[in-house]
Formats: C-alpha cells, sequence, structure tokens
C-alpha cells in the first residue's frame, strides 16, 4: 500500500537534464510515494532517483555488516564498513524558500517537502534565522540549564551497536557493573559537593542481570537522594526490560515509576529509517518499539526526551523521516519535552572510517529540526558531545538550553569527545550570556529554578570541577 502525493512546485527535483532528458529546465517533476503500513501509517521514504539522482552519488557501501558488524568480504583487502551518503540536493527556487519563510512567520506547519528543500537552501544564516525566530516564539531569549550528574550503571551490553564506543561485553576488559551501593554512594558524593537536581541514567543492555536490580536502584537511590529527579532508561532499556521479563511496557513503566523513576531520557531512537537501523544497530529495538514504549510512557503521564544520532550514514530524507515520526507522535500524545540532535562520534567504534559531522552540517540541522517540530517545545545542544563554541553557536539556530553542569560523562568521551566531563555554573551562565541570551536554571521537567540577569554573579557560585573518589565510582569488572 503506497499514498501518492502529486508533485509540489519543488518536489525533491533535480537539475536532470543531461542525465535524463526530461525536458524544458530539466526538473522532474514526479510524485512524491509514501509507503504506508497495514494501519496506514505514512513512511517518509522517498524515491531513491530523487534522492540521489546521480551514477555514483547513490548509497555505496563497500561491504555488508551483520548485526556484529563483520564484514562479508572475508579474504578480500580491508575496506571500510560504512561510507557516508554524498548528496547533492540542488539549490531550490527563491519562489519556494520565500514560501517556507512565510509559513514560518505565519505558524504555518512546514510539510516533508518543504524540509527537504531546506536541507538545500544555500543561505544557512538565512536557515538559522527562521529557527531563531520560531525558537523566540517558544522561549524568548530564555537559553535553560539545569545542574545534574549522568550516572552509568553498567556499560555490559547484549547489543552491539557499530556506532557506539561505550559497550563492553561481561569479562572483558573495561567492563564494569555498579552494585547498588555503589551507585547510592557515588549519587551522595556528587550531592555532597554540588547541589544536583537530577540524576541522568543509561545503561547497556545486561545480558544477566534480572530487573529487580533497576527496580532495587531507582528505589534506593530516591531513598537516598528525595529531592534528585531520577531520569532514567532510555526507550531501548524499557523495551529490554520488558523482552526479559516477558511484561507489558505499561507494567514495567508502572513497577518503575513506583520505584521513582521521574522522567526519561531520548535515547536509543538513533535514526527510524529502517534500512540504515538494520546496519548501525540491527540487535536492539526497532523505531516502532522506541514510539511504543514513548507513547506508552506518555499515556501514563511520563514526560519523556526525544533525539535523533545525526552524521553518520543516513540521508536528508531519512532525517526528514524521522522528524516527521516524532512529531506525529507529539500530536498524538504531546509528551516530549525537548529534542536532542546527537552528533555521531568516530573514535573507538566500527564506523571510525566515517568523518564527523562539521559545524556547519550541524547548524543546518539544528535549524530544520526546530522549525520541522513545531510541536515540541525545546531544542537541546548537548555541550559535551559538541563543544562550548558550537553549542553556543547554536544558539542562533533554533537552540535554548544547552543542558546542565553533567558532571562524568562517560559515553562520548569514550567515544572521542575532548570536552571537559563536568562545567561549572558560572561558566554556564557566560556561554549564555556572550551569546546575548538569559541563563534560566531549570528542573527536568522545565520548571524555573532561578532567572539569572546579566549582572546577576551568584556568590553561592558552583565548584568548576567536582572529584569523586576512586572507591565511590564501583569496582570495574
Amino acid at each position: 500500500m503506497a499514498r501518492t502525493i502529486p508533485a509540489p512546485p519543488l518536489a525533491l527535483t533535480h537539475d536532470l537534464s543531461d542525465a535524463t532528458g526530461s525536458g524544458a529546465n530539466g526538473l522532474r517533476r514526479d510524485p512524491l510515494v509514501l509507503p504506508e503500513d497495514e494501519g496506514g501509517h505514512v513512511r517518509m521514504v522517498a524515491d531513491r532517483d530523487l534522492l540521489d539522482p546521480l551514477a555514483g552519488n547513490t548509497p555505496s557501501f563497500s561491504a555488508e555488516t551483520s548485526p556484529e558488524g563483520t564484514s562479508t568480504t572475508s579474504g578480500k583487502a580491508s575496506v571500510p564498513l560504512f561510507r557516508r551518503v554524498r548528496e547533492r540536493l540542488p539549490a531550490p527556487p527563491d519562489h519556494i524558500l520565500a514560501e517556507i519563510e512565510r509559513k514560518v512567520h505565519a505558524g504555518e506547519r512546514l510539510s516533508a517537502v518543504d524540509g527537504m528543500a531546506l536541507f538545500a537552501a544555500p543561505d544557512l544564516l538565512w536557515l538559522g534565522r527562521l529557527a531563531r525566530h520560531a525558537q523566540r516564539r517558544i522561549s524568548g531569549d530564555t537559553v535553560f540549564f539545569n545542574i545534574n550528574r549522568h550516572l552509568n550503571l553498567t556499560n555490559v551490553c547484549k547489543a552491539k551497536c557499530a556506532f557506539c564506543s561505550f559497550r563492553r561485553d561481561d569479562g572483558e576488559a573495561g567492563a564494569y557493573t555498579m552494585t547498588v551501593a555503589e551507585a547510592v554512594a557515588t549519587a551522595r558524593t556528587t550531592v555532597a559537593a554540588l547541589p544536583i537536581t537530577e540524576l541522568h541514567i543509561v545503561n547497556g543492555l545486561h545480558p544477566d542481570l534480572p530487573f529487580d536490580y533497576y527496580v532495587d536502584m531507582l528505589r534506593a537511590l530516591s531513598d537516598a537522594l528525595p529531592n534528585v529527579h531520577l531520569k532514567a532508561f532510555t526507550a531501548v532499556e524499557i523495551w529490554w526490560f520488558a523482552r526479559i521479563t516477558g511484561k507489558s511496557y505499561a507494567e514495567v513503566l508502572h513497577e518503575l515509576r513506583d520505584a521513582g523513576l521521574g522522567s526519561m531520557p531520548g535515547g536509543g531512537a538513533e535514526i527510524f529509517a529502517p534500512a540504515v537501523r538494520r546496519r548501525i544497530c540491527g540487535y536492539k529495538s526497532t523505531a516502532e518499539d522506541w514510539l511504543a514504549v514513548h507513547r506508552t510512557a506518555h499515556g501514563l503521564g511520563i514526560r519523556t526526551n526525544s533525539t535523533m544520532l545525526y552524521g553518520h550514514i543516513e540521508t536528508a530524507a531519512d532525517r526528514i523521516d524521522h522528524l516527521l515520526r516524532l512529531r506525529e507522535l507529539q500530536d498524538e500524545t504531546n509528551g516530549f519535552q525537548v529534542f536532542i540532535p546527537l552528533r555521531f562520534h568516530n573514535a573507538n567504534n566500527r564506523m571510525s572510517d566515517l568523518p564527523m559531522a562539521t559545524p556547519l552540517e550541524t547548524a543546518r540541522i539544528f535549524a530544520i529540526s526546530r522549525l520541522m517540530l513545531d510541536n515540541i517545545p525545546h531544542l537541546k545542544a548537548y555541550w559535551i558531545m559538541l563543544g562550548l563554541d558550537t553549542a553556543q553557536m547554536l544558539l542562533e539556530f533554533g537552540v535554548d538550553d544547552l543542558d546542565g553542569t553533567v558532571v562524568e560523562e562517560r559515553i562520548y568521551h569514550m567515544a572521542g569527545a575532548h570536552t571537559p566531563h563536568e562545567m561549572g555554573r558560572n561558566e554556564l551562565l557566560r556561554v549564555i550570556r556572550d551569546g546575548g541570551r538569559e541563563p534560566v536554571q531549570r528542573d527536568t521537567t522545565y520548571n524555573v529554578m532561578r532567572r539569572f540577569s546579566r549582572d546577576d554573579d551568584p556568590s553561592d557560585d558552583l565548584p568548576t570541577t567536582m572529584t569523586v573518589q576512586a572507591g565511590a565510582v564501583g569496582a570495574l569488572r
């Protein structure tokens, strides 16, 4: 089954006059065919000719990979397992961009075709101004941050995602799993030095830990730190808990909520496009699973974040598909509170041959995300992944959140990030103020805790660094 949309003025068109002899000015006016599943859900997968019309510009991978990432070209010379698609999207006509600008200023929703046109728009600063306009309508000159700590209970993981530098097999060098007592001690040590309001907890899919371990962990953390919000477990982890227990998503989430779960992070979404997802993370939940978990969480009143991993082997159409599916679910549930584009890092993983997205490519993705996701209130630049300079620049491309003080981030640093593991509040204030914005300290669910005027230099500054005693971090095993 498929739904066919008649060709708009710019139906992802390309100048193919030399290649196809398509006639006057060489523009393709083919309709965009959007396959549907049995429930009538549109999958935004465009005709490959429209996305990659030139021979040699189609996705070209040197070797196929199994979910474990092994090459099927055994016996041949070593070749990269993954290559980025080099797309040539011609600049849209001025009247198409003018119509998009009119829609944005009128508060009208952008279409999939509009999104594709924005990926080809030649003027990045114009795109940034549009995104800033859309963001200003939501949150004005406010930029949010919080005071938080990341806590990764284990890096032992059943999944073998090609982009992951964090995971280990049990018993492998560098593998670790915290006991409940060790995790509580680590969190207590942090709170003694830094008045955090949030623990951000994500983990590997440990093949041997029972579900009770996670329930007991939440309960112990909640009892020890009753004023700290527990944002815990990605949708992939919830899927895994349901799988190992035989419980429904709702039953798993009910039990975790009763133990102290406050909200959920947005990790594990990666990219929804099935062909890409199978190649980069074929061993974990599907896009449909991820969306179903968040739909269930929203139905239970649990607020969640949303993400997209970009800068690997996905195409512009894959990104637009991803954004539209998030937008659809938000229309249905209104449970997402923020969207976070996550840049792929290429160190210490099986995709290390891929170049990383540049700051300009990153700016385009953030701006388009702000414009397409008109119903998700906030757009976050995760500074520890992007660097402070890039994160600050993104304030001009629709961003209104710089995350927080973080403290001991592991996942992106194991993938090659060279940013600090933590940052003090005064440094965050400086970055936000130098960007011409008003810093606002928030809690996890975006309740305002404190506004900082330009002349407000808090005497109760928080530490710029924090040392956790080795014994409190947990044994590595």
